[in-house]
């Protein structure tokens, strides 16, 4: 076997740490999953334990009964300590970016995998693993906190990055641009000012504290009335399958990546 292109990961994990971005991808690319024939997920660096790629595969058969997920790791050790918790339609595996699979996935999740990269690294690294999706496949990139209460993740396909999405618990910041630092590689460190990333944080934030009065009614309601003012001025989804209340309230909210790339 050759040897897995990448670099091994902290590889820190814990239970429904991915979940904010779970329940997305399934809302948003369940039908995706459904319509695929044979579907398969890859779960690229689950990290030290199989937790969160078995609850990714729990949640995506609930929306996709018949998809199979490979959870793989560039640690040898990960991999072995994994291989106990296979079953039907899960299955753990050695490899990196090169996705050592039988055939292309329809999906790809890789979460907190770039972060020790560069951002020339990390645009070569979109650019691989798209190349490998099945057709009209997606792949969704991001990276969280230690708890997963603050993330950010890019929905790509084929062509290129087409969404970022900012999620949080209510009570995991105190402004929004306090996500920034969950960034993607390829934006992160082009948050200053004279880009489009800062000037978009930057609104978040304004609209966050005109948004305050709401707060009495709870962070919720302040969230969707600072979504609602956000959305006057930039081009953020008014229905789902990305966009609308029933996202927002969440504590969710997704635009185009044309409007920040």
């Amino acid at each position: 076997m050759a040897r897995p292109v990448g670099a091994i990961t902290r590889g820190t994990t814990g239970h429904n740490r991915l979940r904010r971005a779970d329940r997305w991808t399934a809302a948003v690319h369940g039908p995706l999953l459904r319509r695929a024939s044979r579907p398969l997920v890859v779960d690229l660096g689950y990290g030290a334990s199989h937790t969160t790629t078995l609850e990714l595969f729990t949640r995506l058969r609930r929306v996709a009964p018949d998809v199979e997920v490979v959870g793989v790791e560039i640690d040898p050790a990960r991999v072995a300590l994994a291989r106990p918790y296979e079953h039907e339609g899960l299955s753990f595996r050695l490899g990196g970016f090169e996705l050592p699979v039988e055939r292309p996935p329809t999906l790809v999740r890789a979460f907190n995998v770039l972060r020790q990269y560069g951002e020339a690294d990390a645009w070569h690294y979109w650019e691989l693993l798209r190349g490998k999706l099945a057709p009209g496949g997606v792949l969704v990139e991001g990276t969280c906190s230690e708890t997963g209460h603050r993330a950010v993740w890019v929905g790509l396909d084929r062509d290129g990055p087409r969404t970022l999405t900012f999620s949080a618990r209510f009570d995991a910041f105190e402004r929004p641009s306090d996500l920034a630092d969950r960034l993607p590689k390829t934006l992160i460190h082009r948050n200053v000012p004279g880009e489009r990333i800062h000037a978009f944080l930057r609104d978040f934030d304004h609209a966050w504290a005109v948004s305050a009065p709401y707060g009495a009614h709870g962070l919720r309601q302040r969230w969707l009335a600072a979504v609602g003012v956000l959305a006057g001025s930039w081009p953020i989804p008014r229905h789902p399958p990305l966009g609308g209340r029933a996202r927002w309230r969440l504590g969710e909210v997704t635009l185009p990546w044309s409007a920040v790339g």
